[in-house]
């Protein structure tokens, strides 16, 4: 399988908000909202300062999707990229979908003296998706996720 990574454009917007839909049901039974998440997508898409957005396509046809953000380390004075909002339809999953789009992700981190690493985070149950990332190199960094949610009470909620 031929695939090819390129930047999302808007357009993609609506497919991207559809597989961020699904991978959020099928890994946390999550239900997001049309409301929230297109335009999330689609300003995340347009503002290339909060999230960069990439489609692998086979033969023209978006086959998968990977999108990371930036967190400021001050202990390395670099940028760590976090990866997100991977999702892969089944039907390409295991044809090395993830694994091409990983490698364009860290050979333009590798080519930015400002990146000190690239970071993800997988729910812990995920067993397939850990076993994958190890598989491409990518170690626990022993850490642990804590949240609060700061919207008001009654918002949507992912």
């Amino acid at each position: 399988m031929s695939l090819q990574i390129r930047p999302a454009r808007a357009e993609d917007a609506g497919l991207l908000a559809r597989w961020a839909q699904a991978m959020a049901l099928e890994t946390e039974n999550k239900i997001l909202p049309d409301a929230e998440v297109l335009p999330g997508i689609a300003r995340g898409i347009a503002e290339p300062s909060l999230a960069r957005y990439f489609v692998a396509e086979q033969d023209g046809v978006p086959v998968g999707t990977l999108m990371f953000t930036f967190e400021w380390s001050d202990w390395r004075n670099g940028l760590w990229w976090w990866i997100q909002s991977v999702y892969v339809p089944q039907e390409f999953r295991r044809r090395g979908v993830y694994r091409a789009l990983y490698a364009h992700v860290r050979a333009l981190a590798d080519a930015d003296a400002g990146v000190c690493g690239i970071r993800l985070y997988v729910e812990k149950d995920n067993h397939a998706a850990r076993s994958t990332y190890e598989a491409l190199g990518m170690q626990d960094a022993h850490y642990r996720i804590y949240e609060q949610d700061t919207r008001p009470t009654g918002a949507p909620k992912a």
